[in-house]
């Protein structure tokens, strides 16, 4: 059965209007209660910590990414981000264009923003200056990756319509766009599209594309009204389907973390509404987090071939040849690659899945609604991250090893 026929014929729409202090794309969090307070600033407490990385036990394994030429030179996309950034007035290009090394990468949100983010805000340019910053985008990923992007987009302003309220926050463009550094074929630069449901970090270097953090999200996951036909995250939702009802279920105290997203029948650090069974979300940069779930290795054939085709419905945002040889990275750790899940596999279940490697985390979540009603997860509002653990989120690994190479260590911007 496909996600479409799994959607409801109505969604659960609120009776009355929301009292979220949520206004023109700004979250007041000192008017909220403190446990969703606490849970909404994540990103903004611990952007400028120092930066560890993903790690298993708090230490980050050296070595694991290689700095070399993927066939990836960013021809086009430094051109789109040229023709950008030409098209800003000076005072809009001195917060719209940061350095390399600028502490706002990791200063990012899935909710809305408790702070005045820099960067410009899409749906205040132009349209013809918005398609532009759009083109660094399309430029810089494979064409579903974008579509991807596009369909979330698109969906947010669908929520807004749907539930008739917080119309000056839940928009196709209520996104903040910052190029960093000087955008070049050879020397590092990369760009950051932040706002609801779409996080996105793309570090072009040595003629690599890093795309990591990246949350993508969607309440509902499928349009309705003008916005019929757009979907998110229909393939991340049926392919792990496809994949999870081919293991074994002699192997299921391997792999499965629990039968329910229910929140009865949770522990209550995973029940909440604001990051469901989510770890690696915003603020998240230095988590610590032991490897669970059955080994990638220790599986058949088929169903290691099914895992491998999972990963590629993440790694295939990317530009082709960079997909590739993140894939045979991954590859190279299958060996301490696990796979988790928490939740049911028939055609209605709620469920959470998580991919774990030494260079690769993918999460996968169903939430409850937060604009929507539903009390308990559902199919139609998607959660996912990726992230490089070991520390090139953001490129970073791979920045130092530039950095050394070229620069005798020392950031450029």
């Amino acid at each position: 059965m496909s996600s479409q026929q799994q959607q409801p014929d109505e969604f659960p729409l609120p009776d009355t209007p929301g009292d979220l202090p949520i206004v023109d794309s700004h979250l007041f969090d000192d008017l909220l209660p403190a446990e969703a307070a606490f849970e909404l600033t994540a990103g903004l407490r611990g952007y400028r910590e120092p930066f560890v990385g993903i790690t298993e036990d708090g230490a980050r394994r050296p070595g694991l990414y290689r700095l070399n030429d993927a066939g990836a030179a960013p021809k086009a996309a430094v051109a789109a981000a040229e023709a950008y950034l030409d098209g800003l007035a000076p005072h809009q290009r001195v917060v719209g264009n940061l350095p390399m090394d600028a502490a706002e990468w990791r200063l990012w949100t899935n909710a809305i923003p408790t702070w005045h983010p820099k960067g410009m805000r899409l749906e205040r340019l132009t349209e013809g200056h918005r398609e532009r910053a759009l083109t660094v985008v399309e430029a810089s990923l494979s064409p579903a990756g974008y579509a991807q992007v596009r369909a979330a987009m698109a969906l947010n302003q669908n929520l807004g319509e749907l539930i008739d309220d917080y119309r000056d926050t839940l928009t196709e463009f209520a996104y903040w766009f910052t190029v960093f550094g000087t955008p070049s074929p050879d020397a590092p630069w990369g760009w950051q599209l932040m706002g609801h449901h779409v996080d996105l970090h793309c570090v072009f270097v040595a003629g690599q594309v890093v795309l990591a953090p990246v949350f993508l999200g969607a309440e509902p996951t499928i349009g309705t009204g003008r916005f019929e036909g757009i979907q998110a995250l229909r393939v991340e939702t049926e392919v792990a389907l496809q994949f999870r009802r081919t293991l074994n279920p002699d192997r299921e105290h391997e792999f499965l973390m629990g039968s329910s997203l229910r929140a009865e029948d949770l522990p209550p650090e995973l029940a909440g509404p604001w990051n469901g069974r989510h770890l690696a979300g915003a603020g998240s940069d230095n988590l610590i987090l032991p490897p669970e779930g059955v080994v990638a290795a220790s599986l058949p054939a088929d169903q290691r071939d099914g895992l491998v085709e999972l990963i590629r419905v993440y790694l295939d945002r990317l530009p082709p040849a960079q997909a590739e040889r993140t894939l045979a990275l991954v590859r190279e750790h299958f060996d301490e690659t696990r796979f988790a899940w928490r939740g049911g596999h028939d055609d209605v279940c709620a469920f959470y899945y998580r991919i774990h490697s030494p260079v690769l985390l993918v999460e996968y979540d169903n939430h409850p609604g937060v604009f929507l009603t539903n009390p308990e997860p559902a199919r139609y509002h998607v959660h996912t991250i990726v992230r490089h653990p070991n520390g090139n989120d953001y490129g970073r690994d791979l920045l130092a090893q530039h950095y050394r190479l070229h620069h005798g260590g020392h950031r450029t911007s």
